[in-house]
């Protein structure tokens, strides 16, 4: 259980990583959530770790009908620890870099190992990663797969709203994450007594 824990949190902090210091300051949406974040602070100068949080909360409470809600309150624990983090890296972490092109290769694989390391546990990224896992539940299509094209739709608007460049570095990131993902979660996992909390219909 403490394992897990570990796992769950670091995943968690990963990937906030990725996000506060390598893809936020180049508005570069890492993914749905992120991008109605993103959206929200360009609009409504709301911050981006309140906004991130508050994306992922809705998200999570639209789908929670398909999996069981201990799996919601794990996902919940992951958007809360993600949004903390992104503010607190973003507050004292300066980017290293600075050029966009090597922020988007760094922040997208970091990324991609964050949520790998969250879903191998049974845990989303946050609440459009809860959806991307009901759909793997019920129809085996790969996580990775579904994040791809539902973040892209998002994506879409996200450029309309702020600059159509934007889609570009956004789908490139998802395209590099969505390789981590994939490659990650292909490892077999070490046998386990623990089994998902989903609810069965």
């Amino acid at each position: 259980m403490f394992r897990r824990f570990f796992l769950i949190t670091a995943g968690s902090i990963l990937q906030a990583f990725a996000m506060a210091v390598f893809l936020f300051p180049h508005a570069i949406p890492s993914g749905g959530g992120a991008g109605i974040a993103v959206i929200l602070n360009h609009a409504f100068s709301i911050p981006i770790s309140i906004g991130l949080w508050l994306a992922n909360f809705v998200f999570l409470v639209c789908t929670v009908s398909y999996l069981g809600s201990v799996s919601a309150f794990g996902t919940i624990f992951v958007i809360t620890v993600t949004s903390v983090s992104v503010n607190f890296f973003e507050v004292f972490v300066e980017p290293p870099f600075g050029n966009v092109w090597i922020d988007l290769l760094f922040g997208s694989v970091l990324l991609g190992s964050g949520v790998a390391i969250l879903i191998r546990q049974r845990v989303s990224n946050g609440g459009i990663g809860y959806v991307a896992l009901a759909i793997y539940k019920y129809k085996r299509i790969n996580p990775g797969t579904s994040l791809f094209w539902m973040n892209g739709i998002i994506f879409a608007f996200t450029a309309y709203v702020i600059d159509w460049k934007i889609i570009i570095l956004a789908v490139m990131c998802q395209w590099l994450s969505t390789r981590m993902i994939n490659w990650i979660y292909q490892f077999p996992s070490p046998k386990s007594t623990y089994k998902p909390a989903w609810r069965k219909k």
